[in-house]
């Protein structure tokens, strides 16, 4: 229920923002909208807010929406409502109001991505475990507990900002450099050849074949330390790694919250490692009564955590670059599905859709509108396409228009629609395929 309820919310969000691009638009150009739909087939909920006004419909099936203008398919128009009508506007009103559809889905995206960047999008430090032998990362000389923090120069904070930009240079190919920080923090950079993966790995776990997977367990490296705790009134601090506790090794921050953990109210020594140089501090854990026992606590957490966050401006700036990746990482995978170098096993459909929806969803809302953000502008994207019958097709069409002088003849526009069709068709099937697969395959 969940992931249908997700699903469902998400396309009524990404279809009444494009539909809503394309209403908004007709009416800045004067041109009539006869009725604005949410779905297709039998509407069930139709209000018309005032005589002869816009027929604003909720439709039994919600894949997808439309808005019906005065004159958009060259029905025949009186004289008194020709200057209402879309097919008598100029070629820069049509092309301006069939832009504005998919124009909506990417300014949906930028100010989801503007807003996740002011409020703080939480992640998980990219931490690696030890890689296994013959891989990618192997052979690159990376360490258990090294710390991506850059990709090729660009940061790379967190999981999914590394999955996001190694995805995007496994489909250029080549080699990325790697900037590392070790448990002690100590930074270098290594190369990572990308040859053992192509573009048919990227629906699959293409990190765990390069070598790269998250540390089973983390180090005792700390994080936060919190004001006027028993960690901070004892002088640790930010980044200080934790090598013992009364003298016993600590091997991971599992063991250390161990010691801590059973040692309530009882002054601990410990020997921790700051910028190269190791301390020995004193800690009294703070008793706290926890499921009617007792255990210590000092005031930490550790720093695989992270949260990305920016100023309004810089958040804003973010977002740009965010969509416009997004965009160019969307028509490239495309572009090498047409010429073959990529696998069509990466063509996603709604069945996948709905269940990232609920996976999403069930994580929590800030997951759930990244992958609404994802999915507009790739919704974006597709419309865009010079497809006849998609919203890119009626751009072409204006295009052509343009160059010659005068609008495309109704025998090409038959012909187009019917390639048009043919290819959404054959997408779809593809898409849907895959879907079924995934789900069902072995």
């Amino acid at each position: 229920m969940l992931t249908l309820a997700a699903f469902l919310l998400a396309l009524v969000v990404l279809i009444v923002f494009h539909e809503y691009g394309h209403y908004l638009a007709a009416r800045l150009c004067g041109v009539k909208v006869l009725r604005f739909s949410v779905g297709f087939g039998k509407p069930l909920l139709l209000k018309q807010f005032t005589p002869g006004g816009t027929e604003w419909v909720l439709a039994s099936v919600p894949l997808g929406g439309f808005v019906k203008m005065l004159g958009e398919q060259d029905d025949q128009v009186s004289s008194a409502d020709a200057p209402y009508a879309f097919n008598r506007q100029s070629l820069a009103k049509r092309f301006f109001i069939v832009a504005a559809g998919p124009v909506a889905n990417f300014l949906l995206a930028i100010l989801l991505y503007w807003g996740l960047f002011v409020s703080g999008m939480p992640g998980q430090r990219a931490v690696l475990e030890l890689p296994v032998a013959g891989t990618a990362a192997a052979r690159a000389g990376i360490e258990r507990w090294d710390t991506i923090d850059q990709i090729d120069g660009e940061p790379a904070a967190t999981w999914e900002e590394v999955n996001w930009r190694l995805a995007q240079k496994i489909v250029e190919g080549g080699a990325v450099e790697l900037t590392l920080r070790n448990v002690q923090d100590q930074t270098r950079v290594k190369r990572l050849n990308l040859d053992d993966v192509t573009g048919d790995d990227l629906d699959r776990d293409f990190l765990a074949k390069l070598g790269l997977a998250p540390a089973k367990h983390l180090p005792a490296r700390l994080g936060k330390v919190l004001p006027e705790s028993p960690a901070a009134q004892a002088g640790l601090q930010s980044g200080d790694v934790v090598r013992a506790v009364d003298g016993k090794p600590i091997v991971d921050w599992n063991g250390f919250t161990e010691e801590i953990r059973s040692k309530p109210g009882k002054r601990v020594r410990l020997e921790v490692m700051r910028e190269g140089r190791t301390l020995a501090l004193e800690v009294t854990p703070k008793r706290e009564q926890i499921a009617k026992k007792e255990i210590g606590r000092i005031g930490v957490a550790t720093d695989v955590l992270v949260t990305v966050q920016y100023p309004l401006g810089q958040a804003l700036s973010h977002a740009l670059v965010k969509c416009w990746d997004t965009s160019v990482f969307s028509l490239k995978m495309l572009g090498r599905m047409i010429t073959g170098e990529v696998s069509w096993r990466n063509l996603s459909g709604p069945l996948t859709i709905a269940q990232v929806a609920g996976e999403t969803a069930q994580i929590g809302w800030l997951p759930y509108l990244i992958f609404i953000a994802l999915v507009s502008v790739s919704l974006g994207v597709i419309n865009l396409l010079p497809v006849p019958i998609l919203d890119g097709g009626h751009l072409m069409y204006y295009i052509v228009e343009f160059v010659k002088g005068s609008p495309v003849s109704n025998q090409a526009m038959d012909i187009g629609q019917r390639v048009g069709i043919a290819v959404l068709v054959l997408l779809m099937s593809v898409a849907l395929y895959n879907d079924i697969v995934r789900q069902f395959g072995p």
